[in-house]
Parts: structure tokens; C-alpha cells; sequence
């Protein structure tokens, strides 16, 4: 932590920024072991039931470390999901329809850019995206129910975003 304490605000968010990566790519590296190792289906249940656990886990530490409190609402989960590793390294839009609804919408992805880019399908993240946004949701304030409007494998060309969430509470 001292080298740390010694880099430049500049520097520290380059980092940010890198670990984010990191994490993304080794998430990357993990599945597609299970892929090659189980086959798609498989690879996508072990990747929702890690999922799950490691939103509640994020979710939790950030409420602890940015003193969000416990039944914050929509707004504890405004604050909570702009702190994501996510957050980093694909571009998001937050917005407040009315005061009992927020609409989260991932406005590229670095996975399926990346798949784009080498001619392979869409992955498939719908299932593993539902139980991630509802746990991480539910891990910031446990009233919040959580509706996919649009994940691959459903179409999203045209739509200006990569996935969407609605929180309601």
C-alpha cells in the first residue's frame, strides 16, 4: 500500500482503471475455461451462481466503504452502481423516470464488443445479468424488485444500449 500511497491522482485512476480491466478479463478467462472444459450451459450456470455471490459481496463493500445505508432506496442504488468495477470499463447511462422506478442501461459492452469484433454471436449474459442486477439490488436495499428490459440473447442492435435494467421499489 505505500507504493500506492505515493502515485499521483492521475496515476491512482489509471489504476482504477486497469484493475477494472483486469478483473473483467480474468472473468472472461474463467468462462471461457468453462466453456472449453463443460460446454456453454454449463459455463453459464456456474458463471450466474459466482455472479450472484460476487454482486452481494461488491455491493456490500461498497455500502461499507461510501456509508451507504441500509433501505436507501433507489437512491443508495443510484450511488452504489456508479462505484461498480463496471462502472470503469463500460459506459452507463442512470435515469429517474419518477421517484419509485431508476432505469440502468450498460451503453457498450466490452464482452460483446469484443465478440463482435472477432465475428462470434453475442453471448448469451441474460441469465447470468438477471441474477446479478437483482442481487447486487437487493444486497444495496432488499424491498428493490429488478426487471430486464433488454440482454442478449435478445436483439440489440438499434436500441443505443447494450443491456438494461429497471429497479423499482
Amino acid at each position: 500500500m505505500e507504493d500506492l500511497k505515493n502515485l499521483s491522482r492521475e496515476d491512482l485512476m489509471k489504476l482504477i482503471e486497469i484493475h477494472a480491466k483486469c478483473w473483467l478479463a480474468h472473468d472472461g478467462c474463467w468462462f471461457l475455461a468453462a466453456e472449453e472444459k463443460y460446454g456453454m450451459e454449463a459455463a453459464i450456470e456456474l458463471d450466474t451462481l459466482a455472479c450472484g455471490g460476487f454482486s452481494r459481496v461488491e455491493a456490500g463493500r461498497i455500502k461499507r466503504a461510501f456509508n451507504i445505508q441500509d433501505a436507501g432506496g433507489l437512491d443508495a442504488l443510484d450511488k452504489a452502481l456508479r462505484l461498480r468495477l463496471y462502472a470503469t470499463v463500460n459506459p452507463q447511462s442512470i435515469e429517474r423516470p419518477d421517484g419509485n422506478t431508476l432505469h440502468f442501461k450498460m451503453l457498450s459492452c466490452r464482452v460483446q464488443t469484443a465478440r463482435r469484433r472477432k465475428a462470434l454471436v453475442d453471448f448469451p449474459c441474460k441469465p447470468v445479468g438477471t441474477v446479478e442486477y437483482t442481487e447486487f439490488a437487493k444486497a444495496i436495499d432488499s424491498r428493490i424488485k429488478t426487471r430486464c428490459l433488454q440482454c442478449p440473447p435478445d436483439n440489440t442492435e438499434n436500441t443505443g444500449f447494450a443491456c438494461g435494467w429497471e429497479f423499482t421499489i
